[in-house]
């Protein structure tokens, strides 16, 4: 039986949680029709080479020999037996990739994925990633700041996203939000922007209302974890078992005034940020093709069709990773792949290797902004091959009208699994070959601009959603 709902703070109704949530991870296999998922957790999308080789041989010798890229920027393997969580884990392990079986489903953490490449952004947030990992898997020292941690208790969806100022992943809505500022600080903010609403500037108009704190630098790591140690207070003395911030209930939001006292018990001065007037829209993902670098050495970035790539198209990637000097590969949250450390002679021919291997390395592919849920055969819920149909739409759609077209998300059933936040064109399967094609987004995430949509067959796709595309 279903309990009372509760108010969140954006108005909306809610039901109290009756279970944990349900999501996979690297010790939690997930059975599918196609054998077992397993999704392992990358904080910040940070691979070095061998940790990568290594993902890549799980694929190949354990899975379906193919890697998935997650919109969190983490790697999904499918296909797995049932009986091989042992060894997976224990090949994790070996890796660097599963620091701690307790905390293993709570490591969701976004960053800039070109911060400290291009000379962009305020502050390189990768040792931000690095420390708020550390701390995330380690509760002792979360306890000895917060009198209790409890980290482990975090769900499987709730986000952290460390933004280098450029305002990239704060568009992404997480849970808790960090943002670099000039002058090496930062500004921590809890819950993000309403889905479909753009991005606010750091600290403007509805993320001032919820009391944006300026923190230090050194501390910003710190005060993240602590953030959530705030939301899991808030979570208990509300009964709902809530996973995000945004399932809170209005009188139990996480407020600056409490946020700010519990950063102080931690010897973390915060400041109340006032906001600047004005909306800043979300930053686009980093573009495929070549990103120069201030220092002479160049990156590269690559999209990955559907966000899947192929055991011979991982090779590639990772052999280019150690080839390049950097011996790093950072996944991205728009399922892609960025490559440092080139030289500006080599970029010419990496890309072009890339490219002949089926990797989108221009900005102008049909590719972009195209996903997909694993569908029909993976998924019993499915009503149709959804990646076939993805895969003949793109082929047959250009890149053309609106200058920044909206992405698409092809969904095999309503749970849409893995569709992207903000403004969107939902492909819904209705049967087989049957697709229903609506722009979704605006005030909520979830609530179409237009209630009945287009009803199109799959070989009507490329023409249905080029027209939503264009949409504005």
């Amino acid at each position: 039986m279903s309990l009372p709902p509760t108010t969140t703070p954006s108005g909306d109704e809610t039901p109290v949680r009756g279970r944990d949530d349900a999501c996979p991870g690297a010790l939690r296999l997930h059975p599918a029709d196609d054998g077992s998922l397993a999704r392992i957790r990358v904080p910040g999308g940070l691979l070095t080479a061998r940790q990568a080789r290594a993902l890549g041989r799980v694929a190949e010798e354990l899975g379906d020999g193919r890697l998935d890229i997650t919109s969190r920027g983490n790697a999904q393997v499918r296909g797995l037996a049932a009986g091989c969580g042992g060894e997976l884990a224990a090949r994790l392990r070996a890796a660097g990739l599963l620091p701690s079986d307790r905390h293993d489903r709570v490591r969701n953490i976004v960053a800039s994925p070109l911060s400290g490449l291009d000379g962009a952004g305020h502050a390189d947030v990768v040792a931000w990633v690095r420390e708020l990992d550390a701390v995330l898997c380690a509760e002792a020292s979360v306890d000895a700041l917060a009198g209790r941690g409890e980290l482990s208790g975090l769900s499987g969806r709730f986000l952290f996203a460390l933004d280098d100022g450029r305002g990239d992943v704060a568009a992404l809505g997480a849970d808790v939000t960090l943002i670099a500022t000039p002058g090496g600080g930062a500004v921590l903010r809890v819950g993000g922007p309403p889905a479909g609403a753009g991005v606010a500037s750091v600290g403007t108009g509805g993320a001032a209302a919820r009391g944006d704190l300026r923190v230090r630098g050194e501390d910003a790591a710190r005060a993240a974890a602590l953030a959530a140690v705030e939301f899991l207070a808030r979570a208990r003395e509300s009964g709902t078992r809530a996973w995000r911030v945004r399932e809170l209930p209005a009188q139990h939001a996480v407020t600056a005034d409490r946020l700010a006292a519990r950063l102080a018990d931690a010897d973390i001065h915060t400041e109340p940020h006032p906001g600047a007037p004005g909306p800043r829209p979300p930053q686009p993902p980093p573009a495929p093709g070549l990103v120069p670098g201030p220092d002479g050495r160049h990156a590269l970035s690559v999209a990955l069709p559907l966000g899947r790539v192929s055991a011979a198209q991982w090779r590639l990637l990772t052999g280019l990773a150690s080839r390049s000097g950097a011996d790093e590969l950072r996944m991205t949250p728009w399922r892609g792949v960025v490559l440092p450390g080139f030289a500006p002679d080599d970029t010419r021919g990496a890309l072009s290797e890339l490219s002949d291997a089926g990797l989108v390395t221009t900005p102008d592919s049909p590719w972009l902004g195209v996903g997909a849920c694993t569908g029909r055969p993976g998924c019993a819920k499915s009503l149709a091959d959804v990646r076939a149909h993805a895969t003949r739409m793109a082929a047959g759609t250009a890149r053309q009208g609106a200058p920044d077209p909206l992405p698409v998300y092809v969904s095999g059933c309503e749970r849409r699994c893995g569709h992207p936040g903000g403004r969107w064109v939902d492909v819904l399967a209705t049967g087989d070959t049957d697709y229903r094609v609506t722009v979704r987004g605006g005030a909520k995430d979830d609530t179409p601009e237009a209630e009945d949509g287009v009803e199109v067959t799959a070989e009507q796709l490329a023409g249905a959603v080029a027209a939503a595309r264009g949409t504005t």
